[in-house]
């Protein structure tokens, strides 16, 4: 595959005048990946770090990548930077990509803003993966004062070091996201760095994750959510991701035997990491533009489709209402439908059916 000119990149403009620069590519249903410490669009696709992870992806997706503000070639000096305008980024990306429903994946403080579009968004999510998450930043999070004067030192040191061209600070960050890589990986992902944001937009970006706090949010997600973690990293501590998959409601975790926050495909969880997102996250028709695609499970709304979903894994009435934030009733009109369109006797055969199509992947085995 020719990743170096296959990507076409374009731009939107976010509510508050801001342009973002976004990538488009692939086949299958559509899959959104928040920007994390740090992302490029042109360069990511040829980069030792992310260009693996994007092959991988795109071969049943359609993945679409977007530079945060202040990154890569999205306007590097906005007038606002803050972990609220994270959402109008998103927001501008999803609008101007045309897509109605989509899968939203989140890693590092990623995760965060997945989760606070996915709380206030329920009918535009339908799945949800979190890698690496954390829900509440240094400055936030309940932690012993050392862990805060850290913080505090290692933004100063980004103030003073990041645009250095051979920067022992930057080597200090890529040391803590991919702890086992090669020394071409380590190279690869602190010219990322380098070429991605400013000193002035990498301490300003800094700020923002440190006041994040989406706990909130967090218990306000309904649809079906994957979180893993590395149960070593050694940038964000596994506590957080077990936290943030205790906070979401249903949501699945999955421990990945790993030191790394940004995996690699050397690394020995790489397979474990993607089996977990194919158990997860819908299988069929990808090729062809979507399980929707496929016969009678065309004619089944959005609703229907979430509804269906989360029944085929074995969820009761009562707790898809709970998790969708319907009433009871509109899941038993929902199922009525359901039974209809694919010619299903009872809730059983319904269930069959959609197994076989691939439903039912939203509560998988850790």
């Amino acid at each position: 595959m020719n990743l170096t000119n296959a990507a076409q990149v374009r731009f939107c403009t976010t509510r508050d005048g801001v342009n973002i620069a976004y990538a488009t590519r692939g086949s299958g249903p559509p899959l959104v990946k928040t920007p994390n410490w740090l992302n490029h669009v042109e360069l990511d696709v040829t980069s030792v770090v992310w260009r693996s992870w994007i092959e991988r992806l795109e071969r049943d997706y359609r993945l679409v990548r977007y530079d945060a503000r202040g990154c890569g070639l999205s306007d590097r000096s906005p007038p606002e930077m803050s972990f609220a305008t994270n959402h109008l980024d998103l927001e501008a990306v999803v609008d101007a990509a045309g897509l109605q429903q989509f899968v939203l994946y989140g890693a590092s403080q990623g995760a965060a803003v997945a989760i606070d579009y996915a709380a206030r968004h329920p009918e535009r999510v339908s799945h949800l993966v979190l890698c690496g998450a954390y829900m509440q930043g240094a400055w936030k999070r309940p932690a012993a004062p050392e862990v805060r004067e850290e913080a505090a030192a290692l933004l100063k040191l980004v103030e003073i070091g990041w645009g250095r061209e051979n920067s022992a600070f930057r080597q200090v960050f890529a040391n803590q996201f991919i702890p086992d890589a090669t020394r071409e990986q380590l190279q690869g992902f602190d010219e990322i760095q380098r070429k991605t944001v400013s000193p002035e937009g990498a301490a300003r970006l800094l700020r923002t994750f440190y006041d994040i706090d989406v706990v909130d949010a967090a218990r306000r997600v309904r649809c079906p959510t994957l979180v893993l973690h590395a149960t070593h990293d050694a940038r964000i501590p596994f506590e957080e991701g077990r936290r943030t998959a205790s906070t979401i409601p249903g949501a699945a975790f999955v421990s990945l035997d790993s030191r790394s926050h940004v995996l690699l495909e050397n690394d020995p969880a790489w397979d474990s990491y993607f089996h977990a997102l194919e158990r997860f996250l819908p299988r069929s028709g990808r090729a062809e533009g979507g399980r929707a695609d496929r016969g009678a499970f065309g004619e089944l709304t959005p609703a229907e489709l979430r509804v269906l979903e989360l029944v085929a894994a074995g969820i009761s009435n009562p707790h898809i209402a709970q998790r969708l934030g319907i009433a009871e009733k509109t899941v038993r009109n929902h199922m009525n439908h359901i039974f209809s369109k694919l010619g299903a006797r009872d809730r059983s055969q319904a269930i069959v059916l959609a197994r076989e199509a691939g439903f039912g992947g939203s509560r998988p085995e850790s």
